[in-house]
């Protein structure tokens, strides 16, 4: 397991010390799978303002379309050859097709009637439930042999610096046999690893994690939560890591409950350094797929300029691909680890 580093330096004279010179350091970083780079710089206190949050949702619920008296009335069905019943409703969590899908199978589910749920108020039972709504669409188009039933994927942008178009908490769940682009790139990279070391690259990324202790948070039943060495996000990545688990489809009722924890944990921590946007991922190989593990990215997302609205994604991320961190990672699991 190789953690690989290119460390730089930037002289600047400094003109709050009388034009001195002033070192600044900072590291390119590989995934230790892919080898895609990630940049080490800008650094700054991970700490920022909340807005108003009534003022945020105030008016908002007057047109979701995911609000329980609108819900059953604006959103679509699915036809019956897809899902006999046309949705899924699971008390008040329902799930319905995307009318802006991502593939041929795409749904969305919310995540229960109450329209603004604070980062910290969303338990790991709501979560939990909302995820077995999802599992509940999955399955059952994976017993109807829909050709696109390959990869099962969970996707969850809360707050609007995440992408998300409403305020209502809500899951897009979609299924596809054309693995999206970073995870077909891990999963290539993790099929070369086993041809070349006869191991799997994700139980020895969570030993060699677990033994240095550096960016290792915690285990929680067969999930490992740690702080990725080269993460995507400006405030860190978690990554959980789910033993023995090559897709979705293989996940238990208790894996559902113990990855809902460990979110709970990790929205908790970054709460803290008023962070309350952020997206999460499912990654997962094929059925048989002995290469893969499911795991899940959580990305906090911010502003860079609360009042002005700054995405924290700009040129260098949206058009090369190259992602920044403004803190190390092993700092942010510093800052995290309480929690777990």
């Amino acid at each position: 397991m190789k953690f690989a580093v290119i460390e730089r330096e930037t002289i600047i004279l400094d003109p709050k010390n009388n034009m001195t010179r002033k070192y600044i350091p900072s590291e390119i970083r590989k995934d230790p799978l892919t080898g895609r780079s990630s940049r080490i710089c800008h650094f700054m206190a991970l700490k920022w303002d909340k807005p108003d949050f009534e003022k945020l949702v105030a008016g908002t619920e007057q047109w979701c379309p995911f609000c329980p008296d609108k819900v059953l009335q604006v959103t679509p069905s699915f036809p019956e050859e897809i899902l006999p019943e046309g949705r899924i409703i699971s008390d008040d969590m329902v799930l319905f097709p995307n009318i802006a899908p991502y593939d041929s199978l795409g749904a969305v589910a919310t995540m229960g009637s109450r329209h603004f749920i604070p980062m910290t108020e969303i338990t790991p039972e709501r979560i939990a439930k909302a995820f077995r709504v999802a599992m509940e669409f999955f399955r059952t188009v994976h017993g109807r042999g829909h050709p696109e039933s390959v990869y099962h994927i969970v996707n969850w942008n809360y707050m609007p610096a995440s992408g998300s178009s409403l305020i209502h908490p809500h899951l897009q769940v979609f299924a596809t046999s054309l693995a999206p682009n970073l995870m077909r790139e891990e999963l290539e990279a993790a099929k070369d690893y086993l041809k070349t070391n006869g191991t799997n690259y994700w139980d020895d990324l969570v030993q060699a994690e677990e033994a240095s202790g550096e960016r290792y948070l915690g285990r929680i039943g067969r999930t490992t939560w740690l702080t990725a060495y080269a993460p995507i996000g400006v405030a860190g990545d978690v990554l959980g890591v789910v033993d023995d688990v090559p897709s979705t489809l293989e996940l238990t009722d208790d894996d559902l409950s113990d990855i809902s924890l460990g979110l709970t944990k990790t929205m908790a921590a970054y709460d803290k350094m008023g962070i309350y946007n952020f997206n999460m991922n499912f990654f997962t190989g094929a059925e048989g797929d002995g290469h893969a593990r499911v795991h899940l990215l959580f990305s906090p997302r911010t502003f860079f300029n609360q009042a002005l609205g700054s995405s924290d994604v700009g040129a260098l991320r949206n058009l090369f691909n190259e992602t920044i961190c403004m803190a190390f990672p092993e700092e942010i699991n510093g800052m995290l680890k309480p929690e777990f």
